[in-house]
């Protein structure tokens, strides 16, 4: 458990909050690209680290993102006219650039040079891979964007999507986290009974219907994590109908990236809930992910196309307002263990509903991520408070090697290596960068 110092500097993330100075040195996902489509496009609202901000793609194409509020009366910029490279707002035709420079001052005379003093807030961009990122830190701060893989994919290779998640950031990170919940929240009938595709065999990466099978044959896999340049690399290993070891890796990535499989970016809209961005890089290719489609990630389109799997195959509402339309006989007779018809319902439900109180919980060893990935962020939260700069904020670091494959082991294999830079598949199929990697 944590005290509630460390609690509270986990739950806030606003303005001058120890949590939300060490978030805003990185660069974030703000929104995908799709979502400002064109120049000139209408403007969208943003919400980030409890920030009201509002984002638009200018005449040029650049993205912009700037405080939701005209500096002169308040006005709410969303409302604005994007036009000729800016953002105008309509309450006295003041018009700011992407860099939230006053550019034009209509309503005043044209002597004045006031607008060369004016400036709405505004936030550096870097558009990559489908998505459009953001630097929130001090100007003088600013560090080089980090490139997870994207910077390389064509536009025609973009592949990214985001979902809203209505709780805190951490309670969502923490989730994605745990593997040991693979085996009971979303255990179900007939998983134990589908058929061998192969899978169970040494040297065999990442099929869905194996890691079902998996993950109802062993429901204590055997969690382990080791440190790492760029946070830690966890495992869960399990033992398989076949006895040979399956191993999920998860990688994290300080302070928001986590696995395993399509990496995800958990970045919060304020103390109460978050988005999860989702995107495709190099080393998805590297180890045969599958890709992101519009209906989410693959795998969760892989798992509607398994034998029997019996949950929903159509879009139902269902929220903590319906109790998830939690169905008590489903939940009796085993057919769906937690009674909830949805995977990504079961991971809602069940974090959602957590402690943000983490003063009352009591983890074991199954929680050896989550241990540490708090200890992680809360010491550099602290650190960065006391004046030491934030970790593994470098533009140079190989990043796009970062990958969380699942994989049946062979004998003797060393599963740290595993989506890592010295992983024997990256060497085979791209560059080394063994010379890069620094303790």
């Amino acid at each position: 458990m944590l005290t509630r110092e460390d609690n509270e500097i986990l739950n806030h993330v606003g303005p001058g909050t120890p949590m939300g100075n060490l978030l805003r040195r990185y660069w974030m996902p703000a929104q995908l690209s799709e979502e400002l489509p064109s120049p000139d496009c209408v403007p969208i609202e943003v919400r980030l680290l409890g920030e009201d901000l509002v984002a638009f793609r200018d005449t040029s194409g650049r993205v912009g993102i700037v405080d939701a509020c005209c500096p002169h009366r308040g006005s709410g910029m969303f409302y604005g006219r994007n036009e000729e490279d800016g953002l105008r707002c309509v309450y006295h035709g003041w018009k700011f650039d992407v860099t939230g420079q006053c550019v034009d001052m209509p309503s005043e005379p044209p002597t004045s040079i006031f607008k060369d003093k004016l400036k709405i807030p505004a936030y550096a961009t870097h558009e990559s891979g489908g998505v459009i990122w953001a630097y929130m830190g001090p100007k003088s701060k600013i560090t080089p964007f980090r490139d997870f893989g994207t910077e390389a994919l064509p536009r025609d290779q973009w592949r990214a999507r985001k979902s809203f998640e209505p709780m805190t950031w951490m309670q969502w990170m923490e989730g994605l986290m745990d593997t040991t919940h693979n085996s009971w929240l979303h255990d179900w009938k007939g998983r134990r009974d589908l058929e061998d595709d192969g899978s169970d065999i040494p040297g065999t990466y990442n099929s869905q219907v194996g890691m079902e099978k998996f993950w109802g044959y062993d429901q204590a896999p055997d969690i382990r994590v080791v440190e790492t340049w760029h946070g830690f690399r966890a495992v869960g290993l399990r033992k398989t109908p076949k006895g040979n070891t399956h191993a999920r890796l998860y990688a994290f990535t300080m302070p928001f990236t986590c696995g395993p499989g399509g990496k995800s970016w958990i970045v919060p809209c304020d103390d109460d809930s978050c988005y999860d961005f989702r995107f495709a890089a190099t080393s998805d290719d590297v180890y045969g992910a599958l890709p992101i489609d519009g209906s989410g990630i693959g795998f969760n389109r892989a798992r509607r196309e398994i034998p029997g799997f019996p949950y929903d195959r159509e879009d139902i509402d269902r929220s903590l307002a319906n109790k998830y339309r939690i169905d008590r006989d489903l939940q009796r007779d085993g057919t769906v263990f937690a009674g909830i018809n949805n995977v990504h319902a079961q991971d809602v439900m069940a974090r959602q509903t957590s402690y943000t109180d983490r003063t009352k919980e009591h983890l074991g060893t199954l929680d050896r991520k989550i241990i540490l990935v708090r200890r992680m962020l809360i010491n550099a939260a602290k650190d960065l408070a006391n004046g030491i700069e934030p970790p593994v904020t470098a533009g140079d670091m190989p990043y796009e090697t970062i990958g969380s494959p699942s994989k049946v082991l062979n004998p003797g294999e060393d599963w740290t290596l595993l989506g890592s830079e010295l992983d024997p598949v990256w060497q085979g199929t791209k560059t080394p960068v063994e010379a890069r990697v620094t303790a």
